[in-house]
């Protein structure tokens, strides 16, 4: 579906994009991985950002098993960082199916006092959106088919 080259375009552009926004702030940002199916996807995203960055994980489950969402969003284990104050945050994701994981972390994170939050996604299915969200930087729109490599998972396997 997606090449090699294809992904290390989307990295490219989506870390040109993420050094363009926040090389002149005053803040520091937290690239914000979510766990399991972003290390990939963050680790080159992390070799490619030139802008200073630290780095913190959170996972978060939205499926019970399988394929589908079980609706509801249980934060398995919440970021390290306590204090969000003068933090910009970047959630790095891996795929966006229904949107609610990411719109639920967002306001989560805006709670706990973040400066700002954004989103990027290697790759969007905006047709399995259940939400109105839309992340910051997408790497790919993909019809809704399941996918699994880079990272993607299959049931954490």
């Amino acid at each position: 579906m997606i090449s090699g080259d294809e992904i290390e375009e989307i990295v490219g552009r989506i870390s040109a994009n993420v050094d363009d926004y926040y090389r002149d702030r005053d803040s520091r940002l937290l690239l914000l991985g979510i766990l399991k199916g972003s290390v990939v996807f963050m680790g080159e995203l992390m070799k490619k950002i030139t802008v200073p960055v630290e780095i913190d994980f959170m996972k978060v489950s939205s499926y019970g098993g399988g394929t589908s969402s079980s609706g509801s969003i249980n934060i398995i284990l919440d970021l390290y960082r306590k204090d969000l104050s003068n933090t910009d945050i970047l959630i790095v994701e891996d795929i966006i199916d229904s949107g609610k994981t990411l719109s639920y972390l967002v306001d989560y994170l805006k709670l706990k006092g973040a400066k700002s939050v954004k989103t990027c996604t290697l790759l969007d299915k905006p047709d399995r959106r259940e939400v109105d969200f839309n992340a910051d930087w997408v790497g790919a729109v993909i019809p809704n088919e399941f996918v699994v490599g880079y990272g993607l998972d299959y049931d954490e396997k």
